[in-house]
Formats: C-alpha cells, structure tokens, sequence
C-alpha cells in the first residue's frame, strides 16, 4: 500500500464538499426556495429547545456577526422567531416558527433524497459507514483540540 497524497486527498474532499454542497443548494433552492445554509440552520434551529446564535456560530464554524445576519434573513422571512432568554439578558433565544417548521418538514425529505443520490449512492453500505466513521473522527479532533474557529 503506498503512501497517500495528502494534498490530493485535501482537494477531492474539499472539492466533492462544494459540489455536493451546491448541488444540494440548488434544489433546494428550486424545490422550496432555500439556501443550503438556510437549511441547515432551520434543522440545527428546529432540533433544539434553547438555541441561540452562539451556538449556531459554535456548530458551524462561523462568525458570530455572520451567523447573526443568517438569522436576520430566516426571522425576515418568517422562518424563525427570536425570544428573550431568561437566563441572559443579552441573548435570545431563537425557535422555528409555524411557516419554518413547515418549510423544514417539507425541505428534508429534498435533502435526504439529493444526499441518497450525491452521498449514499456511489458507495457500497460498508464504504459508506467507513467514510462516516472517518470523516466524524476528523471532525472530532479538530473541534476537541478549538481548531479552524473563526476569530472573529
């Protein structure tokens, strides 16, 4: 077994990331009119009680300003609501509202089936699983150990 090239390995993951970001993107943009991004944080939002915009930009690796504007645009339109946290006074908490519960639950079966065929599809069941187990270990250990946060 030679010795794998790292730079090689780094460009078809990050290559095969964008384009299977962006075709997910695309239909979910035909289908229900959303953004990935917009996806993702509807699920991230509507799998959680308390969610602030903190914690959006802890799981995504985001700026907190940026992630603060993503937020503006789904409670602009209507998607998602902000309340005060009663725990702090200076954050919100924010929730899906009935029209982005809606919308998420119509969206997902979208973003499962585009997955099924961009993600599940070209590999077998086992190969599948390794990759999973794989990219959750890389994941792990650049969280676990703060890096690839943005600094502002």
């Amino acid at each position: 077994m030679g010795v794998t090239d790292l730079a090689q390995a780094f460009s078809d993951l990050v290559r095969y990331e964008t384009r299977l970001y962006n075709a997910l993107g695309a239909r979910l943009k035909a289908e229900h009119g959303l953004s990935t991004g917009q996806y993702e944080f509807l699920r991230f939002i509507g799998g959680r009680d308390d969610c602030r915009v903190n914690d959006l930009a802890r799981e995504f690796a985001i700026a907190v300003g940026a992630t603060s504007k993503g937020v503006d645009r789904l409670e602009a339109a209507g998607w998602v609501a902000r309340r005060p946290n009663p725990e702090n006074r200076r954050s919100c908490l924010l929730g899906l509202t009935d029209a982005g519960r809606q919308l998420l639950d119509a969206a997902t079966p979208t973003f499962e089936d585009e997955l099924r065929i961009r993600l599940a599809g070209p590999l077998t069941a086992a190969a599948l699983d390794r990759l999973a187990s794989t990219v959750a270990r890389l994941r792990s250990t650049v969280e676990d150990a703060g890096i690839g946060q943005p600094t502002g």
